[in-house]
């Protein structure tokens, strides 16, 4: 019985052990998507001729169909800043072509007369772009692309993507790991509490067995 009662002991601890790590991993998850969020969203206030970045990587939601289909429409991608004079033909960049409006076409052809530029096109479009993008126009060099990610990442900008998503969640696992710590904590004084009644039990019998009166010893 007392093996069987340990067994099941060990086994709640093992998944209580396994559900903190995957809480952990939750945790972290969701700590670097606000960390991120809110990086940008105060460069945007901040910054507002500028395309906010976080540590030079630019995330871009996909509006249209030109780029199919290697890229969708509603897909979240991902750019990198980069060199102009790296950008090779062949190369997924995204550029500027309005104050507000982006675009993310594969180059074709580098010109270098007259200073460098870029002739580009959408791979699902007839003709090429009608201008050729400047080397200061170019907001990033395409390396990721999350598939219909487009779509959640502008509900996640909202108030109610922030707080479903991302706000609720923490404070779920904190709630989680305080309430966590209390019972790990409160297991801990019981198994002390145990343990120094049993040295003090160890110590009264050895204690006690002193005091016995000496036993006689018969010759025969």
């Amino acid at each position: 019985m007392g093996g069987q009662t340990e067994e099941l002991a060990n086994k709640k601890s093992t998944l209580g052990k396994a559900l903190t790590g995957v809480g952990y991993v939750v945790c972290l998850v969701l700590a670097s998507i606000f960390i991120i969020n809110m990086t940008m969203i105060i460069k945007s206030y901040a910054y507002p001729d500028k395309v906010p970045d976080f540590l030079g990587y630019k995330p871009f939601i996909v509006l249209s169909g030109s780029m199919e289909p290697e890229i969708m429409a509603g897909d979240l991608i991902v750019t990198r800043e980069v060199a102009p004079e790296n950008v090779k033909v062949g190369d997924v960049i995204s550029f500027r072509v309005e104050n507000d409006i982006m675009v993310s076409h594969r180059v074709t052809e580098i010109k270098t007369e007259g200073g460098l530029s870029f002739l580009t096109k959408g791979d699902a479009n007839v003709g090429m772009d009608a201008t050729s993008v400047l080397p200061e126009k170019i907001e990033g060099l395409y390396i990721w692309r999350g598939a219909g990610l487009g779509r959640f990442a502008l509900f996640l900008q909202t108030p109610i993507g922030m707080l479903v998503f991302v706000v609720t969640p923490l404070c779920l696992f904190i709630i989680y790991d305080i309430l966590s710590r209390g019972r790990r904590n409160k297991n801990k004084s019981a198994r002390e509490a145990e343990l120094e009644a049993e040295l003090a039990a160890l110590k009264a019998g050895r204690d006690g067995g002193g005091n016995d009166p000496p036993r006689k010893t018969l010759i025969q």
